[in-house]
């Protein structure tokens, strides 16, 4: 970017995918970044929530397209960006949003749960990443944003898979950001806090670790879904050109303890 001013916040003919992007935290970051001018295409498992997102992106002045596609499943990268680009003719960021988290005791820990959270928190996730930046090295820019957490720099002792694949959304972050900075393609993550969602519900809900919580954060307060559209758009955006490699924690300052 050569000069700040207002605009450097507009996606104004941007295309930008985003991964379960009609459903939770991920419907969040696609009506932010069509109310910033982008147009979305969302990739999901299920309909669920496509009728809604549709009407609050067209709202927007902005059109959307929608994919059923289990991203885990091979060569689904390939065909979700080959979609995008018959709709749109380019991809300018991408969005890895989709994801899962399965608990359970140490010793009980099922082999099969720990493959599905890894492949659709890790391997997707890359898939995507190096099937998008095909298409963004040949317009020499772009931008890809993934999603980290809490546990991308913490322990979570009933979530192995769910941490193993945060810290390495963090790890593929930094390497991809160095990777393809020479195209003009910016790599960054958001680890959100602890944000009031239906996910969350029984977190926020339980007489323990609901106060505990809320003790650690230093505004004392849990985050909501409204707190990570900012961030997305900044990171979305031109103003971000220079800022690469880099997870930002959307926390209230939860990391801080």
């Amino acid at each position: 970017m050569t000069n700040f001013d207002k605009n450097s916040f507009s996606l104004k003919g941007k295309v930008a995918l985003i991964t379960g992007g009609a459903e939770g935290l991920g419907r969040n970051y696609s009506i932010a970044l069509s109310l910033y001018g982008a147009d979305i295409f969302i990739v999901s498992r299920s309909q669920t929530g496509w009728q809604e997102i549709q009407q609050q992106i067209e709202e927007n002045g902005q059109q959307v397209g929608f994919f059923q596609k289990d991203i885990t499943e091979p060569g689904a990268a390939q065909e979700t960006v080959a979609k995008v680009m018959d709709q749109f003719g380019h991809l300018d960021v991408l969005v890895n949003n989709a994801g899962m988290q399965l608990r359970n005791n140490v010793l009980d820990f099922k082999d099969a749960d720990w493959q599905k959270v890894i492949n659709l928190n890790l391997n997707a996730l890359y898939y995507m990443s190096h099937e998008a930046a095909k298409e963004m090295a040949k317009q020499k820019h772009g931008k890809i944003i993934n999603i980290g957490s809490m546990q991308s720099y913490r322990a979570g002792k009933y979530i192995f898979p769910y941490t193993a694949s945060k810290h390495g959304v963090l790890g593929l972050t930094k390497a991809y950001a160095d990777a393809l900075a020479p195209y003009n393609i910016q790599v960054n993550a958001l680890a959100p806090g602890y944000i009031k969602t239906n996910m969350t519900k029984p977190l926020q809900d339980d007489p323990v670790r609901g106060p505990e919580i809320k003790g650690h954060i230093p505004s004392g307060e849990w985050g909501v879904p409204e707190d990570l559209m900012g961030p997305m758009v900044f990171l979305a955006s031109s103003a971000a050109d220079y800022v690469t490699g880099v997870m930002l924690p959307v926390d209230g300052g939860y990391l801080l303890r």
